[in-house]
């Protein structure tokens, strides 16, 4: 059965309104509802990248338009995919001026070389015919400059299952905010992003507490040791909390089976498997 989840990081009822709550969950029902329209006729690595692509191109969420502006004013973005079937791995870190980093990963996995960093990242983009593109919207500054950090736990991601049973996982960042030049968060890096034939994940939260707590890596390689998705979480989410980490993740399995969970509320997200829509409350 095929099945297809998104997330869009995380909503705090303290620092955020009602109407932005609604906003997120109409944006990720619709994104939802056309991405798996559009994976009846295409695989599941193209329809995650579809999919993250969209949430990229929404201001609502922390990844490509609407990104969080780091210490020195600029702009860098992380995004990822993984191919479940081919086990292979792309991605960008701290690219800048890019539309949809997603787009740029997923040109990267042609290459022997699949995962570029900074200038050469850009280099990349550019040599592969993607133009400039200013990410920042008036909101990011005005947070830039007033040092207001409440919106550093936003990335956006997606895993599918297509109709011809293949799993992928695709996962996009503007950072948390703030933060130091050249940090590098969890999105780019298989703890926040990974999938193989038995299982797809993508996390969102604090990158540093996802990389130092191996999430999805270890939820993937438990649900393929035979463990059931839910035990999986279970048992990565209660090492998460031994360090108080602060994580959310979305995962679908070869079976249609999904799950997710946060450590802390509330992660928004949407599964859809064509017929029944979940919605983040």
């Amino acid at each position: 059965m095929a099945q297809l989840l998104i997330h869009g990081g995380f909503f705090s009822e303290s620092d955020q309104s009602h109407d932005v709550k609604i906003a997120k969950q109409n944006a990720l029902r619709t994104i939802a509802t056309q991405s798996f329209e559009y994976m009846k006729t295409h695989s599941a690595e193209e329809t995650v990248v579809f999919a993250v692509a969209l949430l990229e191109d929404d201001s609502l969420f922390n990844a490509g338009t609407g990104s969080q502006i780091q210490s020195d004013g600029k702009i860098r973005m992380s995004a990822s995919l993984m191919n479940g079937e081919t086990q292979k791995f792309s991605g960008v870190i701290n690219i800048e001026n890019v539309k949809n980093p997603i787009e740029v990963a997923q040109v990267l996995m042609k290459e022997d070389d699949r995962v570029l960093g900074g200038n050469g990242a850009k280099a990349y983009a550019k040599e592969n015919g993607f133009a400039d593109y200013s990410t920042e919207i008036p909101q990011r500054r005005k947070e830039f400059e007033e040092k207001l950090k409440n919106g550093g736990k936003g990335t956006v991601g997606c895993v599918a299952l297509d109709f011809n049973g293949k799993l992928a996982a695709a996962t996009s960042t503007g950072g948390k905010g703030f933060e130091i030049v050249g940090r590098i968060s969890d999105s780019a890096t298989v703890a926040g992003n990974y999938a193989n034939s038995f299982c797809a994940v993508s996390c969102t939260g604090v990158g540093e507490d996802i990389v130092s707590n191996a999430t999805a890596a270890k939820i993937v390689t438990r649900v393929t040791d035979g463990m059931t998705l839910e035990s999986a979480f279970e048992k990565t989410f209660a090492e998460l909390s031994e360090i108080d980490g602060f994580a959310g993740a979305i995962a679908v399995d070869a079976e249609g089976n999904y799950f997710h969970q946060d450590s802390y509320p509330t992660m928004v997200f949407a599964a859809f498997d064509g017929a029944k829509m979940v919605l983040f409350e």
